[in-house]
């Protein structure tokens, strides 16, 4: 009992010390009791360490048990000095800073959930895209032509070069040539309306103006003075009513003639268009037509000054190119534009109309 204990009888307290009601605690500060008592010389006399013993339980193993008793700490050995010297080791940390949190754009949680199909769906303004840039580079391709065509049909007229070759790098080019009509071999390419220049439509009274609209163009044969070679020769426009040779015998020109005619290449076969049949085309086939009069598949358009009083209206060449590349590029920008915007709308705002 803490009385006991208290009054420091080592008779009465030895038995409790080593009885089996000792709490762990107790035997630990026995055990080092009996540790320092092993410790002593065995030279000490027996009634010495008998001494001994009773100074370790009084100083030692009495407090400890005293206060454990009483309700102390259940660690006796921070209540005494151990007899093996330690070392205090303090170790001092540094404080932990852990780095910010990174933050998260706003576009990048936006389009986080964003299926594969909605994704897929950009090819539609990227393809508009694409093709506003094409018509761009195809915009720029046709004014160099427009401007290519414009020189080349101002330019002075020059003679047929002998090697008739030349003429597939001369379109729209002016060339002066001296020969014959073959108007026994003539074709006819139609229906077309007249290209009117002033007063050469009436062709000296060969048609009213009512007529202007329904005719076809005079292809004959022309032979080149002081050579074997043929080519084609587009002399004008005649009405329906005069396509045969024999209602206007004044305008078939016999003779050594000499004349300008614009340098022209052959007409793909329109989209829908029949195959040729006889004498009448439809479109300018060259090739067609030279094989079928032995001649070079060399095509010029007679000027409107060659000309001649009730024969075929010279001038036939229409020079127009189309250019309405820009109105396809706003299209195009605009599309791509206005399907970019309701992608951003319906699939990463998930907003409805």
């Amino acid at each position: 009992s803490c009385q006991t204990h208290q009054n420091n009888n080592i008779t009465h307290c030895w038995p409790y010390i080593f009885s089996a009601k000792l709490p762990a605690g107790h035997l630990f500060d026995c055990a080092i009791a009996c540790r320092v008592f092993v410790c002593v010389p065995s030279v000490i006399e027996k009634k010495n360490r008998k001494t001994m013993l009773k100074t370790i339980l009084s100083t030692h193993i009495l407090p400890t048990v005293r206060h454990h008793s009483c309700g102390g700490l259940r660690h006796p050995a921070k209540l005494y000095h151990h007899p093996v010297p330690q070392r205090c080791v303090h170790t001092r940390t540094k404080p932990r800073i852990s780095p910010p949190p990174k933050l998260k754009s706003s576009s990048t949680d936006s389009t986080a959930g964003i299926s594969p199909f909605g994704w897929g769906l950009l090819i539609i303004p990227a393809t508009t895209f694409g093709l506003g840039c094409w018509q761009v580079y195809r915009k720029q391709w046709k004014e160099g032509l427009i401007d290519e065509l414009e020189r080349k049909i101002h330019m002075s007229p020059v003679p047929i070069p002998d090697d008739l070759t030349a003429l597939n790098e001369m379109e729209y080019q002016t060339v002066t040539v001296r020969g014959q009509f073959l108007h026994d071999q003539e074709f006819h390419l139609g229906p077309r309306a007249c290209i009117q220049h002033g007063d050469s439509h009436t062709a000296g009274g060969l048609f009213s103006q009512k007529e202007a609209s329904i005719g076809f163009l005079v292809i004959t044969p022309f032979k080149l003075e002081g050579r074997d070679d043929k080519i084609l020769i587009n002399r004008g426009w005649v009405p329906k009513r005069y396509l045969d040779p024999a209602t206007r015998p004044e305008g078939q020109v016999t003779g050594t003639v000499e004349l300008q005619g614009v340098v022209r290449l052959p007409e793909n076969r329109p989209q829908f268009t029949p195959k040729q049949r006889g004498a009448i085309f439809m479109y300018r086939d060259v090739e067609r037509m030279a094989a079928m009069s032995g001649s070079e598949p060399y095509y010029l358009d007679a000027t409107v000054a060659s000309t001649v009083p009730h024969g075929p209206v010279g001038g036939q060449t229409r020079v127009t190119l189309r250019n309405e590349h820009l109105s396809y590029i706003v299209t195009w920008f605009s599309l791509s534009g206005f399907t970019t915007w309701l992608w951003f709308r319906q699939i990463v705002r998930g907003k409805s109309f």
